[in-house]
């Protein structure tokens, strides 16, 4: 998480600040519960919220390093939190805590960030959803080309190309709010698990108060299936951020020229050349996506811990969490940024349609010549032939087109006319079924 890559509103999530304020309300609900049933004075957690909410409110980096001063001597964050929180509090302060362990505070913590993270990414997926829609309803009927392998294929159009990115991220918005679902969990069940020392009504209050559900098995742990449920999905959504972003950085390509990062006033490309116009932000997306999906492998193997707990996923979880959230909002934000200023070339896009003389016609060519009575095997024979005849010449003086390639075949003249050959390479046979799909996309 470095200052280039990170937004405010998600690095704030991760600051110390908002750590011990969550810290703080998970202890201050717990107290509220416990008083409520009776397990300690209604007093003392009324004054616990007041002395504690005064003490959070003005907290600064020098209450931070206070903690920090006391976390050297005792070697445990969670104590030295504590040991500063009963200063500001007083006496009642020893109700604090009670019946507690430091796992119930760390990752019920840990649920309420993820959840805000997950929250501002579903925001940002929001962002990137109405850029891909206008794109695509924009760019509907723009006639491209589509590739396989790189090579050309058939016709399609852009907004369907668009349309596919859309839908991707709009399973990828479903699966973020899956895994925000499963990682909102509260644990406070104390040492190992077992309630043996709190009520697990205090865990129900606690879950409700924070927007959380209750863990049914905390083990003194959350169980680490939801954390690599959570983190696979930000893996998922990063290899759709790259996805996308692959697809801008070939259109880019000079010999291709289809699409491209819209060029700022004063940018410049090359410290060398100063005709660069290179797709800088498509390329720093790729590799964002791969930090976030370096977090995944990590996480899954948090999930085998020692018994009913170890701290081996501890370091992991400080910087994944941050890490992958962080990068992930800021990509995501990017992504937005870039596809609703995404300069078109359809004009590019119609001529690299016909750039092989038509070959890429050659689907809808031979469902047509075998409707003529022609078997598909020789139709096949024959339709490669001239294809390939067609494009081996391309450029030379004596080239001819597809089109007449084919009308020219001893095989073809005479029993299929111009007429249907003509229909058969036209290009808006190929917007036959957009609104069909467009329908199953946007509704």
């Amino acid at each position: 998480m470095i200052p280039r890559y990170t937004r405010p509103q998600a690095a704030t999530i991760w600051t110390q600040e908002n750590k011990y304020r969550i810290w703080f309300e998970i202890e201050a609900c717990a107290c509220e519960a416990m008083a409520e049933y009776g397990a300690i004075p209604a007093e003392a957690a009324k004054v616990i919220r007041e002395k504690g909410d005064v003490a959070m409110a003005a907290f600064t980096e020098a209450d931070t390093a206070e903690i920090d001063a006391i976390e050297a001597e005792t070697r445990h964050d969670v104590i030295a939190f504590l040991t500063w929180l009963a200063k500001r509090v007083g006496e009642e302060s020893r109700f604090v805590h009670q019946g507690l362990t430091s796992s119930d505070v760390l990752d019920t913590c840990f649920a309420v960030q993820l959840t805000q993270a997950a929250d501002l990414l579903l925001e940002d997926l929001d962002r990137v959803l109405a850029a891909l829609k206008a794109r695509a309803i924009e760019h509907k009927y723009t006639l491209t080309i589509g590739r396989s392998h790189g090579i050309h294929a058939e016709p399609t159009s852009f907004g369907l190309k668009l349309a596919g990115h859309y839908a991707e991220f709009a399973r990828n918005k479903q699966r973020l709010i899956v895994a925000r679902a499963e990682i909102a969990t509260c644990a406070i069940s104390g040492a190992v698990g077992t309630f043996a020392h709190v009520d697990p009504r205090v865990e129900e209050s606690v879950a409700k108060k924070l927007g959380l559900a209750a863990e049914p098995v905390s083990t003194q742990v959350i169980p680490r299936d939801r954390h690599a449920a959570f983190f696979a999905a930000l893996g998922v959504i990063a290899s759709g951020v790259e996805r996308l972003a692959t697809e801008v950085r070939h259109l880019q390509r000079s010999e291709v020229r289809e699409a491209e990062e819209f060029f700022h006033a004063g940018q410049k490309g090359s410290s060398a050349m100063p005709h660069k116009r290179n797709p800088v932000l498509s390329e720093n997306l790729c590799g964002l996506a791969r930090l976030v999906r370096a977090a995944v492998i990590p996480a899954m193997e948090n999930v085998a811990l020692w018994h009913e707990r170890d701290i081996s996923h501890s370091s992991v979880e400080r910087g994944i969490g941050p890490d992958a959230t962080v990068t992930l909002d800021f990509a995501l934000a990017r992504l937005a940024g870039m596809m609703e200023k995404l300069t078109v070339y359809p004009e590019q896009m119609a001529a690299n349609v016909e750039s092989l003389g038509g070959v890429v016609h050659s689907g809808e060519v031979l469902l047509t010549l075998t409707k003529a009575g022609i078997s598909r095997e020789d139709a096949y024979k024959i339709i490669q032939r001239n294809a390939m005849a067609t494009w081996t010449k391309l450029g030379q003086p004596d080239a001819k087109n597809f089109r007449d390639n084919l009308l020219g075949d001893p095989e073809v003249a005479g029993r299929v006319s111009e007429a249907v050959i003509d229909k058969a390479m036209s290009a808006e046979m190929h917007h036959a079924h957009v609104d069909t799909i467009f329908r199953r996309v946007f509704g």
